[in-house]
């Protein structure tokens, strides 16, 4: 019943869509990708509203659910029929009555089955299409037969571009820069290899001392393009995956011919989403590096490179399972847990997958008494409160199914800020 009812909402809400999308002609800029989707909206997002009237896709709305009700402006439901029928009849409404809309929209084209990319560039051509990155085990390869079927799906949407649309590709990833070669659009790449049309250079951690202490700002790096080198810094965000989103969004404003140097200035405002390697004060003076949105293979390992990178007394990694990765899960896992055992001083793990971290680390040599494995969140965090000490820097990171947010809640030094820092504070505490 469930399942056909979902249906039933689908197919309406796709006839609405298709209403107002051919009502209004909005640009559409969609973007995929197995990591970095959410921060490269946020990035498009804050290069092109102070121009246009855009609309953005708001938390994940990703699917063949989600993607019209972004194009509808309505909110997820969740499981109530009787909210569903009023999304429903709102969206009715909007096709009948609606006589403005937005110029931009701005949407994640996310994958969970084969031929679900196809079915949202048919409901949604866009114009302007970003492919972020793919990485060896990306995440969702239960009904594929691997990264390669993965990326094939995914450049669905490169592949059925326009010839007056815009390719834009992630450089550095080989698999994402071979769609250049098929696509009839125009291709902008970006990232840090010497080839990127849009080019990162000079990344830095930006850092200050205070209190004989020393605490992490943001970063600083200088954007290459067309012979212009102009330097950016980001304030309250970490990691190279922020740099990405950030030339991803410099790339959509050159595509629509904005300045590159009025772009860079409006950009040094950009906040990152929260969860997604934002630093927070934890409690016993420490520092917790909140990356709870998501977990990927690829997105763990650039996480683990910032907590290895940024200064602290002693460095505890916190890894809860890592979902949706088929027959790859155990390797993915030990592979972190190899990664893990170089760089952090204690070791938790959430989850019966993340098992395999700890057990990996442990045969590579770490100390078996300073690793900490839970399947109960509640006495993973208890023993985390007791470990933490003044100094620590505490890295939370899993799948958003295991709500490793609710970790960071109970040892960060302001609980009460948790609506306005976390992810996911507006879920039902299930």
């Amino acid at each position: 019943m469930k399942n056909f009812f979902k249906k039933i909402i689908i197919r309406v809400l796709n006839f609405e869509s298709r209403i107002i999308l051919f009502r209004f002609k909005p640009l559409i800029i969609a973007i995929t990708g197995t990591v970095g989707k959410t921060s490269t909206k946020e990035a498009v997002c804050a290069v092109l509203k102070p121009y246009f009237d855009v609309r953005k896709s708001e938390k994940s709305y990703n699917s063949e659910i989600g993607v019209p009700l972004t194009i509808l402006g309505l909110e997820n439901a969740g499981k109530s029929f009787f909210y569903w029928f009023k999304n429903m009849f709102l969206g009715a409404r909007k096709c009948l009555f609606s006589f403005s809309y937005p110029e931009i929209l701005i949407l994640e084209y996310g994958l969970d089955r084969p031929g679900d990319i196809g079915k949202l560039i048919k409901l949604a051509p866009p114009k302007i299409g970003i492919f972020t990155a793919v990485g060896k085990i990306p995440v969702h390869v239960e009904f594929f037969a691997g990264s390669e079927e993965i990326a094939k799906e995914k450049g669905k949407l490169i592949e059925n571009l326009p010839a007056d649309g815009f390719a834009i590709l992630n450089y550095d990833d080989m698999t994402v820069l071979d769609y250049r070669e098929k696509t009839r659009a125009k291709v902008i790449t970006y990232g840090f290899g010497e080839g990127a049309n849009i080019k990162a250079s000079n990344y830095r951690l930006i850092l200050k001392e205070a209190e004989e202490k020393i605490i992490p700002e943001g970063i600083s790096f200088k954007v290459d393009y067309n012979g212009s080198n102009v330097p950016l810094r980001i304030f309250g965000g970490f990691g190279k995956s922020q740099v990405y989103a950030i030339l991803a969004g410099l790339a959509v404003g050159v595509a629509m011919d904005l300045n590159l140097i009025e772009l860079v200035g409006q950009l040094a405002q950009y906040a990152p989403p929260a969860g997604r390697l934002k630093l927070i004060e934890g409690i016993k003076q420490s520092y917790i590096i909140d990356d709870t949105y998501n977990a990927s293979p690829m997105a763990t390992h650039e996480a683990l490179d910032l907590l290895k990178d940024l200064p602290a007394k002693r460095k505890i990694a916190v890894l809860g399972d890592m979902l949706e990765l088929g027959r790859f899960t155990e390797q993915a896992h030990r592979a972190v847990g190899e990664k893990t055992a170089k760089i952090a001083d204690l070791i938790f793990t959430f989850g019966g997958r993340a098992k395999f971290i700890a057990d990996e680390a442990g045969e590579r040599g770490f100390e078996k008494n300073k690793i900490f494995s839970y399947l109960v969140q509640e006495d993973l965090i208890k023993e985390l409160k007791y470990q933490t000490q003044e100094g620590d820097l505490i890295l939370v990171k899993g799948s958003q199914l295991m709500r490793m947010e609710r970790i960071v809640k109970n040892i960060m030094a302001h609980p009460e800020q948790a609506k306005e820092l976390l992810v996911r504070q507006d879920w039902e505490d299930t």
